[in-house]
């Protein structure tokens, strides 16, 4: 087997973790209703269950990266998948607010590891070419978003909510077998890691954290990812049920464009990005669009399913163009400090998702009389954070290495 075939061999199983996370973090959209029902919760106590996945996620991302840039991927892969396969059977069996929440939140530090991991693996492997891997592995990520609506919803229709995240933990140790068995580090001399000592990191940690184009590259992405950690991950299936009277079929169906669009747009960013060597033109279209995009859910009314399927998968597609902010930092970092400087970037994408989500469920109950919802005030934190998304790609600097092949 050539380097570079298993160098895909093992970003493709690594990214099975990734999609195996986002499965945890989307399914709640899908059995809102049931967990709602059976816990007795409130939209508020709803969303705060959710947002316990990214507390974790705020928590242990910047400690994920610091570990990543000292311990093997594989050991940590496999603790943190080990960490979210416990999540996920504490969550079956939960019959409180408390416990759910407890074991919600293990599954979020796996999360806190599986996407950085799957980044270090990319650049072990194919270095500054990582680009087009780096959205190929984010793409199989987010066919877990696509699996926890529909497929999810049937199941639980037909099984019940417990029983689905039951067999949801079976396929997380299947997944955890084969990163045993497959998943390793590129042994190459350029990407053994060094040992520092504390006071040395310490010292190496500052220019990381003083990196604008960490902070720029991570406010870009988690404001251009807020659709998928709060529309496709919380309120969507809500949203067009009560308000557009959607099926909760139909609602998933649709709920499942975001992600497919994702899917589809972030090979295609990373693709383009490569060809021409430029990423900051395509991560300012990006952002343009997704405003349109998100505009045209809320003017339009009384909406067909295919229409609001097109317009979902629209803003899936454009918003994609956040896969673009994580080969921007790894290129800018030093080799040293990669894991750290995509650590200090995930800790503000997760965290914006994680003030957003508790933020949409208090707006949603603060906005809504008699019982009835009203999303008016939260469905403007998603423009708003498209237009910052957009001033902040026009100050993302292209790394000079492009530049000077372009």
């Amino acid at each position: 087997m050539t380097n570079y075939t298993k160098g895909w061999l093992v970003c493709l199983i690594a990214s099975c973790f990734f999609c195996y996370e986002l499965v945890q973090l989307h399914m709640l959209n899908a059995i809102s209703p049931m967990v709602m029902k059976d816990l007795s919760l409130s939209t508020t106590d709803f969303s705060a269950l959710c947002s316990t996945y990214l507390l974790a996620d705020v928590l242990f991302l910047l400690p994920a990266g610091i570990l990543l840039d000292r311990v093997p991927v594989r050991k940590m892969i496999l603790i943190a998948l080990g960490l979210c396969i416990v999540g996920t059977f504490g969550f079956a069996v939960s019959t409180t607010f408390t416990q759910a929440s407890i074991s919600h939140f293990l599954s979020g530090i796996g999360n806190a590891f599986c996407f950085l991991s799957c980044m270090m693996l990319a650049n072990s492997w194919f270095g500054r070419k990582s680009s087009f891997v780096m959205s190929v592995m984010i793409t199989i990520g987010l066919l877990g978003g696509v699996f926890a609506q529909i497929p999810f919803t049937l199941l639980a229709e037909n099984f019940g909510w417990q029983e689905t995240l039951l067999f949801d933990g079976v396929a997380g140790c299947l997944i955890w077998l084969l990163n045993y068995l497959f998943v390793e580090e590129n042994k190459s001399a350029e990407n053994i890691k060094e040992k520092t000592s504390v006071q040395e990191f310490l010292l190496n940690l500052k220019p990381a954290f003083f990196n604008s184009q960490v902070w720029n590259c991570g406010f870009y992405t988690g404001f251009l990812n807020l659709p998928l950690m709060i529309i496709s991950a919380m309120i969507g299936n809500l949203y067009l049920t009560k308000v557009l009277n959607f099926d909760l079929m139909n609602a998933s169906l649709i709920t499942s464009m975001i992600s497919i669009g994702t899917i589809i747009g972030a090979p295609f960013y990373g693709f383009v990005s490569d060809l021409f060597q430029k990423k900051k033109i395509w991560m300012i279209a990006g952002a343009s669009l997704s405003i349109v995009s998100f505009l045209l859910i809320m003017i339009v009314k009384e909406p067909s399913l295919l229409t609001m399927m097109s317009i979902f998968f629209a803003l899936g597609f454009f918003s994609a163009s956040q896969v673009l902010g994580y080969p921007m930092i790894t290129d800018s970092a030093p080799k040293e400090l990669k894991g750290t400087s995509m650590g200090i970037a995930a800790v503000i994408i997760m965290g914006l998702a994680f003030i957003g989500q508790p933020l949409t469920g208090f707006l949603i109950d603060f906005a809504s009389v008699n019982g009835g919802y009203n999303f008016n005030y939260a469905l403007m934190i998603f423009p708003i954070g498209f237009i910052v998304s957009l001033v902040i790609s026009c100050r993302i600097e292209e790394p000079s290495h492009q530049l000077a092949h372009s």
